[in-house]
């Protein structure tokens, strides 16, 4: 198998996120760890990009150094991830876009609706991949749960509930810790704390499943937990241009909550429940039927589902799993690319520029609508 050349921004010895990308990207053989810029302090990210098995020439001190190495050499990068804090994201995205390379950013994609369309417009132009990290959709029964309602058997959606709320930012001991005082921060984080960091998620995965967009919002923001600046539970109610109502909530003080995302969809015809903590069962009630379990790994799931599982059914898979199929249609695109062929329909379900576009201006739509008292904003 040919492998792709990869390279990695942020994400650095004992971030969170970092070993999950570097485990997904790896899992299918598609991605080769080539070039990386790992950490704010230049030499540690050096250090540890070699340890990772990067060639001294191609291990740099930030990602302007990265940017200049990479662009003239005859064995480009095929994709460049972006896993760094999130007011870096537009001008690292739109750099290496600009200079000819794919990306894949962590959400959100940027700090404003305006410079997601720039990022958008950019991508267009330039012809590359701009997706964005939205990976709890690559899970094989929530791509299930998409086909269903593709092929019609929930009839019309009526009601989506989806939820991701945790307990880990509940103590007023913790307020001040770095890792968790940023995410409050409105020149870090944005407009938006747990809406934009956990939220989004929820607030993507309906709208994934769905197959609708957002047409216009109704936000409630709270801030529970010492001064923060920016909220730490939020309620938004969604209507949906297809006619689907959505209810999300999310969280960071739900104490006993652990991840916490969950989706369920209901339709005319029948209803879907699913757990990011138990990703592995889809509970499918069909109208006046008894509840089924669906599977993971079984076959007689839709084609998405099958092509989105790679263990044994009765093993689990987890979120690196989920991550891997967001890697693994990226590849799939590249390579048919590279080749001049046109890629397989089941891969293009990866998020996309256009996707964090949408969750950009719900999360401005919905820090709008807190700051008004509820009031309906269209997105």
């Amino acid at each position: 198998m040919t492998r792709l050349n990869w390279g990695m921004i942020g994400g650095g010895e004992g971030s969170q996120i970092g070993p999950a990308h570097r485990i997904s990207a790896g899992l299918d053989g598609h991605f080769h760890l080539t070039a990386a810029a790992l950490d704010i302090d230049p030499e540690r990210g050096k250090s540890y990009a070699q340890q990772l098995g990067v060639a001294e020439d191609r291990a740099y001190g930030n990602w302007q150094e990265m940017l200049d190495g990479e662009k003239s050499r005859p064995d480009r990068l095929d994709l460049v991830t972006i896993a760094t804090p999130n007011a870096t994201h537009y001008e690292i995205s739109r750099a290496f876009l600009e200079a000819g390379f794919n990306v894949l950013c962590e959400k959100p994609l940027t700090m404003t609706a305006e410079e997601a369309e720039h990022i958008v417009a950019i991508a267009r132009e330039a012809g590359k991949i701009c997706a964005v990290n939205y990976g709890y959709s690559g899970y094989p029964l929530v791509r299930q749960m998409r086909a269903m309602v593709s092929n019609g058997e929930l009839g019309k959606i009526r009601l989506i509930k989806a939820e991701f709320a945790h307990g880990f930012h509940a103590d007023a001991e913790e307020a001040d810790n770095p890792r968790v005082r940023w995410r409050y921060d409105p020149a870090q984080a944005g407009t938006s704390a747990v809406f934009a960091d956990a939220g989004i998620h929820a607030f993507h995965m309906a709208c994934f499943v769905a197959g609708q967009s957002p047409s216009k919002l109704s936000a409630d923001f709270a801030s529970l937990v010492g001064d923060r600046q920016l909220e730490d539970d939020a309620m938004i109610n969604i209507r949906m241009d297809g006619g689907a109502l959505c209810r999300l909530w999310t969280s960071a003080v739900a104490v006993g909550r652990m991840h916490g995302l969950t989706l369920q969809v209901f339709g005319e015809k029948g209803g879907l429940s699913w757990q990011q903590q138990h990703p592995d069962q889809l509970y499918w009630t069909p109208l006046n039927g008894r509840t089924q379990i669906l599977e993971r790994g079984d076959a007689t799931l839709s084609e998405q589902a099958v092509r989105a599982s790679r263990i044994a059914i009765g093993h689990a898979e987890g979120l690196p799993v989920a991550f891997a199929n967001i890697y693994h249609d990226l590849a799939e695109v590249l390579k048919a690319s590279n080749t001049g062929n046109a890629p397989s329909p089941l891969a293009l379900d990866y998020p996309t520029a256009v996707d964090g576009l949408w969750s950009m201006k719900a999360i401005e739509a919905a820090a709008k609508s807190a700051k008004s008292d509820g009031a309906w904003v269209n997105v």
